[in-house]
């Protein structure tokens, strides 16, 4: 699934939800905010690798999980800002999360100064591009960077090995052309009563009642609102960036998301009751490329 978010204000914090939108309207270009598919980069320099895009926990490749378009009004070298989160959906683990941080002046080396054209584009046939101008190729399950290729035809890229087993699951056993004496064995073997807990969990509720669809808040410098009790984060649990400043919320990600992800081929056991982004205060441009967040994971304990 690749879905686009249209965005919505209720009181200071902006909401947003899953539509339906032209493909086109999620190319990189576009500078969309989107759920799903594979990422629609913002800079196409420093892109992270199949190291930082893997599980801290069981090694695997995380899964692109949405980007969130998030320029920063007044900042002249964060004129078009990206925020990246990636999740671990390879059962039984499912728990690494990462997020990364990317942003562009207005005059850059990838886009136009003017804004993009409200015009759809001319149909070229493709439907996504998996090279780079630089020549960099993009993982087929993914969109993230492939240095590894089939070993039968070397024309599909990969991630991983873990990736490469999947789209030769997915349908690449019968599309490659060397696919007679493909090494399939080698592919396949890798494939409670009232308490204070039920009163903030009602709060939650109570809150997002009225946007029931909402599967993100974005409120840069505000509080995010916990689904339980437990597991809030203390200033102490929440590291600065590396630049020496604090990192402040900025979005988070509603259970509701969880509706759109059951159809989705890359993983089933995916679960969280909150997901909260704290970005860095003074959004630093820390060398180029992509710099990495910070995410908290809020599970839904013991509510009803």
């Amino acid at each position: 699934m690749s879905a686009p978010m249209a965005a919505a204000s209720v009181g200071l914090a902006e909401l947003g939800f899953v539509e339906a939108a032209p493909a086109w309207r999620l190319r990189s270009e576009q500078f969309p905010s989107k759920v799903g598919g594979r990422p629609a980069w913002l800079g196409a320099a420093g892109l992270p690798g199949p190291a930082r895009l893997a599980c801290a926990l069981c090694g695997r490749p995380l899964a692109f999980l949405l980007q969130l378009y998030a320029p920063l009004p007044g900042r002249a070298d964060a004129f078009h800002r990206g925020l990246f989160l990636f999740c671990c959906r390879t059962p039984p683990c499912c728990a690494g999360l990462r997020v990364f941080r990317n942003q562009l002046p207005r005059r850059n080396d990838f886009y136009a100064y003017e804004p993009p054209s409200e015009d759809p584009p001319p149909e070229t046939g493709e439907s996504v591009c998996l090279q780079l101008e630089s020549g960099a190729h993009l993982c087929r399950v993914c969109g993230c960077l492939g240095p590894k290729t089939c070993s039968r035809c070397h024309k599909a890229h990969y991630c991983s090995k873990e990736h490469q087993t999947l789209d030769w699951r997915l349908g690449h056993k019968q599309a490659c052309p060397q696919a007679g004496e493909a090494p399939e064995e080698e592919l396949d073997s890798m494939a409670k009563h009232e308490s204070r807990e039920d009163r903030i969990f009602q709060k939650f509720k109570t809150k997002i009642s009225l946007e029931p669809e909402q599967i993100l808040r974005y409120g840069r410098g505000l509080a995010p609102i916990w689904i339980s009790g437990e597991n809030i984060p203390q200033e102490k649990d929440i590291p600065d960036c590396p630049c020496g400043a604090k990192r402040i919320f900025e979005f988070q990600v509603m259970p509701h998301l969880l509706n759109y992800l059951k159809a989705d081929s890359l993983g089933r056991s995916v679960d969280w009751g909150v997901l909260a982004i704290f970005t860095c205060a003074e959004s630093c441009g820390l060398g180029t490329g992509y710099t990495e967040e910070f995410v908290w994971k809020q599970d839904l304990t013991d509510a009803p």
